[in-house]
């Protein structure tokens, strides 16, 4: 018998997966429980473990290719459940390229072992033809698909260097390229004065970790990015061409950056969460998100997104939507200089911290004013922290 393996059905709204990396070769025996293959879904890297041990006989989808849940993508000849006996690599691929059950083929090698031979005369007597190979070499497959005219590699100047797309890249370009296409994109900038939360950070940093708690600022932007979506609710939505859905849960994309590419694990309901919360969600999704630990359906159903840029030294920038959402905040660098502050008649200059935030939303939702609410709410609410 032959175990198939299949897409699976890795959360409840993810209805396809894209083949990152086979960790296994047709051939190769696997372990029980040994990750087989990579599975990319919506920028996650999930591993993919085998149900049994035994020896993988061939892969049916290649590497980079996008299936359905369901899909045949494997299959595996058992060793360690019912009678199934142990097949050498050449013998796996003839029982698999001939759709035989190795359990009822009556072996004639040693401690009953299904040779070569034995498959032949299996074969001999449903009447086929088939050719033997004599040894493991490379064969068409979804490893190594026969050359075709319609997709030749493209050329390029002997100075230069051609690196094809990892699944993450492509989805991400994918995802980045239908965003622009989609929604009008308006940013708009404000300067604010982290004074108050840094202090407060301050004092409370040790606490928090005493009970396992990094205080990041990120937890901190996500505060305001709420203030923010109080005092412009329609930013909270999602745009169709029959009306705007405004959300009333507040599920908080926060962008995480990766070697390969960039992911948004959600913060669902985080307008419900305390600061402590807050900072315990953010810790715990940037940790796993960095270590491939997210499960799929945590990059799903965000409302609004938040980006740090300014951990990496950018000042501000443009950020793109995470489609369908209708906004997206981001956070530069927090410079300490010199700027003009008010005591009553009197002007003055001191050093402050300060960073720009900068919100980009769709024109299609909502127009200036409203993000402009926005972003003077957050600017409100950090100034004034307490």
């Amino acid at each position: 018998m032959t175990i198939e393996i299949i897409m699976p059905q890795l959360g409840e709204s993810v209805t396809e997966g894209t083949i990152g990396r086979w960790l296994k070769r047709p051939g190769e025996t696997v372990q029980k429980y040994e990750p087989l293959l990579e599975i990319v879904t919506d920028k996650v890297d999930t591993e993919l473990p085998s149900p049994v041990s035994g020896t993988l006989l061939d892969l049916i989808v290649a590497e980079g290719e996008t299936v359905r849940v369901g899909t045949l993508l494997a299959r595996i000849a058992p060793t360690d459940i019912g009678p199934s006996p142990f097949l050498s690599p050449v013998v796996a691929r003839m029982v698999a390229e001939h759709h035989l059950d190795p359990a009822q083929i009556t072996g004639s090698g040693h401690s009953g072992r299904v040779t070569k031979q034995d498959v032949l005369r299996t074969i001999a007597n449903l009447g086929e033809q088939v050719s033997v190979p004599s040894t493991l070499s490379p064969q068409p497959s979804a490893l190594n698909p026969q050359p075709s005219a319609l997709s030749p590699q493209p050329s390029v100047p002997e100075d230069t260097e051609f690196v094809p797309l990892t699944p993450m890249r492509r989805r991400i370009a994918e995802h980045m390229e239908r965003s622009i296409r989609t929604a009008p994109h308006v940013t708009a900038v404000i300067e604010v004065d982290l004074s108050r939360v840094v202090a407060h950070r301050a004092a409370n940093r040790d606490a928090f970790a005493a009970q396992g708690v990094r205080l990041t600022f990120t937890a901190y932007a996500v505060q305001a990015t709420l203030a923010g979506l109080r005092a412009a609710p329609l930013l909270n939505a999602s745009f169709s061409p029959e009306g705007i859905t405004l959300h009333r849960r507040m599920h908080i994309g926060v962008a995480v950056s990766l070697a390969e590419g960039l992911i948004v694990p959600v913060l669902r309901d985080a307008d419900e969460r305390s600061l402590l919360g807050l900072a315990h969600g953010v810790s715990d999704i940037v940790e796993r998100a960095r270590s491939h630990r997210l499960r799929p359906d945590e990059t799903q159903g965000g409302t609004f997104t938040l980006t740090n840029y300014g951990s990496t030294g950018s000042l501000f920038a443009t950020p793109i939507i995470n489609q369908p959402q209708s906004g997206i905040l981001g956070v530069g660098a927090m410079i300490k200089r010199p700027v003009v502050v008010s005591d009553g008649p009197v002007d003055a200059i001191a050093i402050k911290p300060m960073c720009y935030l900068s919100l980009t939303f769709d024109h299609r939702v909502v127009d200036g004013a409203v993000g402009d609410a926005f972003l003077t709410a957050a600017k409100r609410f950090v100034e004034s922290y307490s």
